[in-house]
């Protein structure tokens, strides 16, 4: 028995239509799979250190190439601007002083309580320089011995505003403690009780956790993309799943 076969139309018109829409199908798995891992990639930032950290998972960026037209043979490129920090939590990094430094100097939460964008002088941080150049830094250990508290003594400052607010100044280099929050008044009293205020953490060394994940998400969008790819040329063709 013989079998005969025939193909109806064009061969080349029929070919170079499936490798069109063969590279339309490129295109949309890459550019749909690359969005995905980076919508993952900022997701892990901003559930690693929540919302303060909307800077950093936004700092995640992606491109597709080619920039214009269809390939069969398109890529897509996730990649963040602060590859430093991304790195170092993503490997768990073991952080020491550089240049031969014993410590490493961590400004606390009262250091950076002045620390928003806009508010000129008053807006910056003070320094490990300043500490030294104020004259009024003192150290207070660790009951494990491994560090040390630097701060500064705290004294009251004038009382401002409607509400005559008492405001903190910590020897005489900073204003701290200023938020405008319920029972204030009371936590100022107690800083004030205190006499002084801590404003770095003095550490030989500090082991990030390891928070992310970024290996893990490039993997998975790997595996993702055939899948992907199968489906929309299948769209594309005109062809069901």
């Amino acid at each position: 028995m013989r079998l005969g076969a025939s193909i109806v139309g064009d061969l080349r018109k029929v070919l170079a239509d499936e490798v069109r829409a063969g590279e339309r199908a490129a295109m949309t798995a890459i550019r749909a799979e690359t969005e995905q891992v980076k919508a993952e990639l900022r997701r892990q930032v901003t559930t690693a250190f929540s919302g303060n950290a909307r800077g950093i998972a936004n700092a995640w960026r992606s491109m597709i190439f080619p920039r214009s037209g269809q390939s069969l043979r398109p890529a897509g490129l996730v990649f963040t601007k602060v590859p430093n920090v991304i790195d170092a939590f993503e490997r768990g990094a073991l952080i020491r002083a550089k240049c031969g430094g014993k410590f490493l100097a961590i400004p606390t939460g009262f250091n950076a309580a002045r620390g928003r964008r806009g508010r000129g002088e008053k807006g910056m941080r003070v320094t490990a320089a300043q500490m030294v150049a104020s004259g009024q830094a003192f150290l207070r250990p660790f009951k494990s011995g491994r560090g040390f508290v630097w701060c500064l003594p705290l004294r009251q400052g004038e009382q401002t505003g409607r509400r005559r607010r008492t405001r903190l100044v910590a020897g005489g280099v900073t204003e701290v403690g200023t938020a405008n929050r319920k029972g204030r008044e009371a936590w100022a009293r107690g800083l004030l009780e205190q006499g002084m205020v801590p404003m770095f953490l003095l550490l030989p060394q500090v082991k990030l956790a390891k928070r992310l994940d970024v290996r893990g998400a490039a993997e998975r969008g790997l595996r993702r993309l055939p899948g992907r790819f199968v489906a929309a040329w299948q769209r594309e063709s005109g062809r069901s799943a």
